[in-house]
């Protein structure tokens, strides 16, 4: 079951470990502050998923108090009305009318029965997408943060304005700041995957799944930078001192 199951605590060390590598490689750069943000929100929305796999005891104890009130108002109303009465009624229209009036606050304790019984669904879906709300918003936030990381700086004719962003104009650092924010989104992409295995809940697994698949639309986009960048000359490593003239001389055709 060890690999059946997403670990928390796992996914929170994975977290810390991306934290320390963006602040070794970028300290000043507010991206560092987006990745403690991620490990601090990674262990508030563990903490939450794993809360919601408990019941909610208040609430099914209310929800028993509720059937055993009901019961005991039926069966008190069963003893001052007995149904013998309404067969004597003079009148077989007031026994029929009786008789459904029966049958309907039957059906009605049924649905109020069950509309209790998924009153834990609807607020355990509700504390999910309040929580997944927050990570959403991360996520945006981690794409605004690459959005002007452009492989076109990496040009010897780019040209920057007077209102360009600071770039990053090594090849090497700039496929690294790609390659931590695509990490980061999908980190953000495990957190949220914890709550459809703490809730089993149609609802709740739709919405786990829009955030994952923004996590992994926006991780798609930033591959498509890291592509070019790898594929730029300026990441092209370059020539041995001397390669050329250790290069192997054309052969000769022999003397007939």
């Amino acid at each position: 079951m060890r690999y059946r199951t997403l670990d928390p605590k796992l996914i929170i060390d994975t977290a810390e470990r991306l934290e320390e590598r963006v602040a070794e490689r970028f300290p000043d750069a507010g991206l560092r502050g987006v990745a403690a943000e991620l490990v601090s929100l990674s262990r508030d929305l563990a903490k939450a998923a794993q809360a919601l796999e408990a019941p909610i005891w208040w609430l099914r104890g209310a929800i028993v108090a509720a059937v055993a009130a009901g019961a005991l108002i039926f069966l008190f109303v069963g003893t001052i009305l007995p149904l013998i009465h309404i067969s004597q009624a003079d009148d077989a229209v007031q026994s029929v009318q009786g008789i459904e009036a029966t049958i309907n606050m039957m059906i009605l304790a049924v649905l109020g029965l069950l509309a209790l019984i998924r009153t834990e669904e609807r607020i355990k879906r509700k504390r999910v997408f309040r929580q997944l709300h927050g990570l959403r918003s991360l996520i945006h936030v981690i794409d605004m943060h690459q959005l002007t990381k452009d492989p076109a700086a990496l040009s010897a004719n780019f040209r920057p304005t007077a209102h360009s962003p600071a770039r990053i104009t090594n090849a090497a650092d700039l496929a690294r700041y790609l390659d931590y924010c695509s990490e980061m989104l999908s980190i953000a992409g495990k957190i949220a995957a914890l709550f459809a295995q703490s809730v089993n809940d149609d609802v709740v697994i739709d919405g786990v799944n829009d955030v994952e698949n923004l996590a992994s639309n926006l991780s798609r986009k930033i591959w498509q930078k890291i592509t070019l960048i790898e594929n730029h000359p300026a990441a092209q490593p370059l020539p041995a001192p001397g390669s050329a003239s250790k290069a192997p001389a054309p052969r000769r055709a022999p003397k007939l």
